[in-house]
């Protein structure tokens, strides 16, 4: 098995996300947390929590995908480190699966996924840190998502149940849809959400299924180009700059200005960067980078410019 195949050997497994969550009415087959006395307590609304316990009900359905499948199955040592699930393939490619959710804000649309850091391990991509293994070392970046409506009726979460209520209990959530696609396919061009440093998702659900966000029409370079290069105001602020694009239009205008990508890979600490006779860089130039790889948009230089500093 390679990384190539992932997403098709795992597709057919929807029926079995299907089932475990959901009865036959849709609704999650989840009521409540039980404790030795048999009292039941209503699960919260809160979409960590729904999420937390989605993510565990799930966990046995992969470890039959990767038995099946000839994948070793690596889970994340530690909370908030990427991915939640990483697969090995029998060739050693290795595929990164982050399990996202999030609810229906209106019919077609939804709140949204926060797609992972694009500062920290998504940039230093040669670093452990805070990631299973360097994000450089993954051969594709995969979401799973799970899309559910919150429940009409509101949930007093004050009121104890008993088992024999078991089936009155309202279940707090409903009606999933799942997507299965790479990050940068249903990445938007925003952050997930408020001054996160976090990459945000297309809202549409029927995008979110067909893989189309919007770098699906730019491919996976520029994604990546763009969330290395992003700045939020207070990052910008923090190194005196100005904030070089805010969207997708205007990171292709400011590419078409003669900023150029550098590729990540060609970057060794400590390597002098030397102007292009007939290009413009940015001043990534003047920028001393210390402890590992990185890269930043400040505004651009002119071809004469003599960059003085290294990365």
């Amino acid at each position: 098995m390679s990384a190539d195949n992932f997403r098709e050997e795992l597709l057919p497994y929807f029926d079995a996300f299907a089932r475990k969550l959901a009865n036959n009415r849709g609704d999650w087959t989840v009521k409540g947390f039980i404790d030795v006395y048999r009292n039941i307590y209503t699960v919260s609304v809160d979409t960590k929590v729904v999420s937390k316990i989605i993510e565990l009900m799930l966990y046995p359905i992969f470890v039959s995908f990767a038995i099946q499948n000839d994948y070793q199955m690596v889970l994340s040592g530690q909370q908030n480190h990427y991915p939640d699930v990483s697969f090995v393939a029998a060739d050693g490619s290795k595929i990164a699966l982050d399990l996202k959710s999030t609810y229906r804000t209106a019919p077609g649309i939804v709140n949204g996924f926060t797609l992972g850091a694009f500062t920290g391990y998504f940039r230093l991509r040669h670093s452990p840190k805070n990631a299973t293994f360097p994000y450089g070392q993954y051969a594709k970046h995969f979401v799973l998502g799970i899309i559910y409506s919150r429940a009409d009726s509101i949930i007093d979460e004050r009121q104890v149940h008993q088992l024999d209520q078991l089936q009155d209990i309202t279940s707090v959530v409903r009606d999933f849809t799942f997507v299965l696609q790479e990050k940068w396919r249903i990445a938007s061009d925003q952050p997930g959400s408020g001054n996160t440093k976090n990459i945000g998702s297309s809202r549409n659900i029927q995008s979110l299924v067909d893989g189309n966000g919007t770098f699906a029409a730019h491919g996976e370079q520029v994604f990546d180009d763009y969330w290395m290069n992003y700045l939020t105001n207070d990052m910008a602020r923090t190194i005196d700059s100005l904030v070089p694009y805010r969207n997708i239009k205007g990171y292709l205008a400011w590419r078409s200005r003669g900023s150029i990508p550098i590729p990540l890979s060609t970057l060794e600490v400590g390597a002098t960067l030397t102007p292009h006779p007939t290009l413009w860089y940015d001043s990534l130039c003047n920028l001393t980078i210390q402890g590992g790889m990185q890269r930043c948009a400040l505004p651009l230089m002119p071809r004469n410019c003599t960059p003085a500093g290294s990365v």
